[in-house]
Formats: structure tokens, sequence, C-alpha cells
């Protein structure tokens, strides 16, 4: 660590204004008195000030005070980046070998994974930091992936903040009282929320396996889709109560948002005190919205959820089903870093994904993006668009290979080893 801090309020406020006491509140682990305030004026009506406030450039050197003491040392950072693919192409150099690894890679996938996680829950696993670091060490060990994913999921901070939601096999995240109204809200955002200590222990005897060689990967899931899975109760083809509140009642929708944003905020602090040295945020379905309502009533909670990750390590921004929504996530990950990636799904092509980076003058390394089908349809047709992938992604200014979503359960691991092999020569 750099120092001492003694004004941590100070050095928050100077990435997020006057209303950086929620924010401390929630990474404290105390219980404010209320997340009623809504971002400031200049703040919802004119995001650009937040982004001026969230830039890099702005950020204080060495990294962020919080309770949890200042976090996010660059020099340490920047010194592993030299011995890892992954870091180096995703802060925009070419390393000698092309960096891959899979979205899902620790899952159902692996017979080791079901074997490890038998008679346990999803949440359970999630938050046995012994059981969740054996877990995010398998494909490493199987497959040589230049990258580990920590093993979690994006329902933990909703977990930890005491909400009722369970994962159902083949269904995905329930909760039996969707959070519709300004009193809905108010119930959820007052209970206790739990020390994510679990979660950086997970992180940090994970990196005992790992070492220097493989650096681990933490995640949230942004804001917005962790929003609709409250409204919504569950999953959604096109989320029209989410959508409805933020329409309805910006107000209640603006204080949901903060919330939740917060408790990203400290489930990716831990992670990164565990010793993550890259981020990725999903945005799983903020396809569902219109670019102007995306930067409205998403973006600045986005960058919120994201002010506590230093800014020299790097970001990666994805979503599905969300091509028009590209240059507003290169936004999002920018604000949040020095180190911007775009993750990019299969729909679109990384020679579109490029060019519309370059007309937005926002060229950054991009990760993706080969259709998960694809495992499934002999291995001349994956080969022969890996190559493609791999070609296009010489364009940008550092590529990682990954799939264009997660790994689907019923994949043969021996494909996806076989397919690492194949990235590794090219």
């Amino acid at each position: 660590m750099i120092g001492q801090c003694q004004a941590k309020s100070v050095n928050l406020r100077g990435r997020l204004g006057n209303d950086a006491k929620p924010l401390l509140g929630m990474i404290h682990g105390q219980d404010t008195q209320s997340h009623e305030a809504l971002f400031n004026h200049a703040v919802t009506t004119n995001p650009s000030t937040y982004e001026a406030h969230n830039s890099p450039n702005n950020r204080p050197v060495g990294g962020i005070c919080t309770w949890w003491g200042t976090i996010g040392v660059m020099t340490e950072t920047t010194t592993f980046m030299a011995d890892s693919p992954l870091l180096q192409a995703m802060t925009g150099h070419r390393p000698t070998v092309t960096p891959v690894w899979f979205m899902r890679q620790a899952g159902r996938s692996l017979p080791e994974y079901r074997e490890a996680r038998e008679g346990t829950t999803m949440l359970e696993s999630c938050l046995n930091p012994e059981l969740a670091a054996e877990i995010t060490c398998q494909p490493v060990r199987r497959h040589h992936v230049d990258g580990a994913v920590l093993y979690s999921d994006i329902m933990v901070p909703l977990a930890l903040a005491g909400a009722e939601v369970r994962i159902e096999p083949g269904v995905g995240p329930v909760l039996d009282e969707p959070v519709r109204t300004a009193s809905d809200v108010d119930r959820i955002t007052r209970r206790h929320v739990e020390d994510p200590s679990v979660i950086e222990e997970a992180a940090r005897l994970a990196i005992t396996e790992l070492g220097d060689a493989t650096p681990l990967i933490g995640f949230a899931g942004a804001p917005f889709t962790i929003a609709a899975y409250l409204v919504e109760g569950g999953p959604s083809r096109d989320h029209l109560s989410a959508r409805a509140m933020m329409h309805s009642d910006p107000q209640t929708w603006a204080r949901l948002m903060e919330w939740v944003a917060d408790l990203d905020a400290a489930f990716l602090a831990a992670q990164l005190r565990g010793g993550a040295r890259a981020f990725q945020l999903f945005d799983s379905w903020a396809g569902s919205l219109s670019a102007s309502d995306y930067r409205a009533s998403v973006a600045p909670f986005s960058q919120r959820a994201l002010a506590t990750v230093d800014p020299n390590i790097p970001v990666v921004h994805f979503g599905i089903n969300a091509t028009h929504l590209l240059s507003e996530f290169a936004q999002v990950a920018a604000t949040a870093s020095r180190y911007p990636v775009l993750g990019v799904d299969h729909r679109i092509s990384l020679d579109e994904a490029c060019a519309t980076l370059m007309v937005s003058g926002m060229e950054m390394p991009v990760q993706g993006n080969i259709d998960p089908a694809l495992l499934f349809a002999g291995w001349e047709p994956l080969e022969s668009a890996t190559r493609d992938i791999v070609a296009a992604g010489r364009q940008a200014p550092g590529h990682v290979v990954n799939l264009g979503h997660g790994v689907p359960s019923n994949t043969d691991p021996n494909v996806l080893t076989r397919l690492v092999e194949l990235v590794h020569s090219l």
C-alpha cells in the first residue's frame, strides 16, 4: 500500500462528486441512513459531468482510499502486466501468443466442476471461499486458458445484501418478492449488508494456486441487469416492468440503481483486494434499451459501480444483443479505466465492432467473439471461424479471444482445450 489515508471521503468525492456518502457506507459495510439522495442534478441530467468527475485522469495516484485501506497500487499492477499475454492484450499491446479465456469457463461443462459442486447450491458454492477458489482454477488446469475468472455469480451482491434470491437450475435467478414500488425499494435498501470478505478470501486462495502466470479476472453484473432481475422477479425476454419503472417513476428507479451500483462497487472492491488484475462488467439485458435511455438512465450507474476499480486495471464491458450500444459500452469502460476493453458478442463481426469504435474516436482492445454454437458444429467450421476472428482482431490495438456468450453447459471440454491450443498457435 502507498501510505496512510486520512480523508477517505475526500478521495471518493473526487470521483463521485458530493454523493460519495452512500457508496462509502456500502463499501465500509455500514448502514447508511438511506439511499434517498439521487446523483446531483448535473450528473443525472448531464452524464458528461459525471464522466469528468470519474475520469481515470482525475483519480488519485496509487489507488482509492476506503474503509478497507488503499486499494489498487499501480506499480504492483504494472509490474505484473509484463508477464501476462492477457493483460498485455488488454492494455493495447501485442503479446507473442494470442490470449484466450471463456466466459462461464468454470462451470457445468467440466466433470470436475460437477463433482466439486455436488450437494451444494450455486450461491452456497460461491460463498464458500475454498470451493470457489478450487472451481476458479479448474479450467486453467484443464484448458490452459490465459485468465482465470473468479467463480461467483452476479447475484452474490444481492445475497450478501439479504435479498431472498435463489438460482434455479435451468431457469436462473428467481426472487419471490419483486421490487416494483417506492416502498419495495425502501424495504430492500434497508437490509443489512454482509461483509464481502468471503469474496476477497476466495480470490486470494485462487491466486495462491494461480501464481503470477495467470491473472485473476473479477466481474460484476451491471446495475441495469441486476435491477431488471429485481423488478421482474426473474429472467425476462423484454424487461417490460423494469423499463416501465424507469420511465414512470424515475426517482424510485434511480434510488434502486444507486443501491445496486453501490453493492457492485463493494463486490468489485473485495475482488480487487483479493488480487484481481482485470474486471468485466456484464450488462446482459441492456440490449432491451434504446441508446438514449441507456445514456440517461443506466450509464451513470454503471460508472458508479466501477468507481472503486483501480484505473490502472483493465475493464471489459460486455453485453449481449447490444450492438447498438457498443459506443456507449466503450465509453463506460473508458470512464472507469485507462485500459478499457470492449467485449463483443457473436451477433456482430469484429470488423464492424472495430469500425464502430474508430468512428466513435474510441479505438481500444476488443474481446470476443466466437459463436458458442460453433462448439457443436464440428472442428472444421470452428477452426475456420476462429482463424477469421483472430485475423480480424489484429486491426484492434489488442485482442483477447473469447466466445460471444458463456460456455454452454453441454459443451465437450475437449473441444475447448483444442480451441485454446489453436488460438495459441495462430
